[in-house]
């Protein structure tokens, strides 16, 4: 933001500078005023459209660890039913696998966007506890089916947070972007500002915004592994015993 701020302003000055004593700076042509704000406008709603994109892509990221860590604890909880030794089995196989998503898998998918063999056995050996498991009575059998979708509902989460981990912003759309960003504030020059404070200013705080907007685009491109990014809070407040 500085730096864009700082290059409008000195490529301002020197320009103001180079001008000859006689050139008149009162008037701007209306034309250009005219296209100056249609695109300005423009861009405006394609940096708007773009945040809202990004800012719902990180909001469904973190809906799906939430989602994810909801059914492994109903897991967790609802195996009660059953005799302590599938207990106890299924327990630690949940146990297990979130015990490895927050202390290994989350920092693999935040720096390369990608998921662990190792969380993918986990989880189909919960899987395949689960199902194996024969009730033995009627309470039993009730809780069975439940906890098969249960299961289903983990892995259909993890499969949506494996898609959520890379960037959702393709590069066509940042040539865009960007190009616009410069087009947009590009065109100060091409209207007569004249080197007062006010004017000044105002180009400075205005390319400052473009460049932070973009910044806030990109912060928000990738859920899992920038700024404000998408947590695996929910797995260590439904596991509190997970992180080492």
């Amino acid at each position: 933001m500085a730096a864009a701020c700082a290059v409008v302003l000195v490529i301002v000055v020197l320009r103001h500078r180079r001008t000859s004593t006689d050139y008149d700076t009162s008037e701007t042509p209306d034309v250009m005023e005219y296209m100056t704000m249609m695109i300005g406008v423009v861009y405006a709603i394609v940096l708007g459209l773009a945040i809202a994109g990004v800012w719902e892509a990180r909001s469904a990221a973190q809906d799906h660890v939430r989602a994810e860590a909801q059914a492994l604890h109903e897991v967790h909880e609802r195996v009660r039913v059953y005799p302590a030794e599938e207990r106890k089995r299924i327990r630690d196989d949940v146990t297990a696998y979130v015990g490895h998503v927050v202390n290994a898998e989350w920092d693999v998918m935040t720096d390369s966007g990608e998921m662990t063999d190792r969380g993918d056995e986990l989880l189909t050996r919960l899987r395949n506890d689960v199902t194996d498991y024969k009730p033995r009575d009627d309470f039993q059998a009730q809780a069975y089916q439940p906890l098969i979708d249960q299961v289903a509902l983990a892995d259909d989460a993890r499969g949506n947070r494996a898609d959520s981990a890379d960037a959702t912003m393709p590069g066509v759309v940042w040539f865009g972007l960007i190009s616009g960003g410069l087009v947009t504030v590009g065109l100060i020059f091409a209207l007569q500002i004249r080197r007062t404070a006010r004017e000044l200013i105002l180009a400075g705080l205005f390319s400052a915004l473009i460049a932070f907007l973009l910044f806030l685009i990109w912060d928000f491109d990738a859920p899992y592994s920038r700024g404000i990014a998408a947590t695996a809070e929910p797995f260590e407040a439904l596991f509190p015993g997970a992180r080492d």
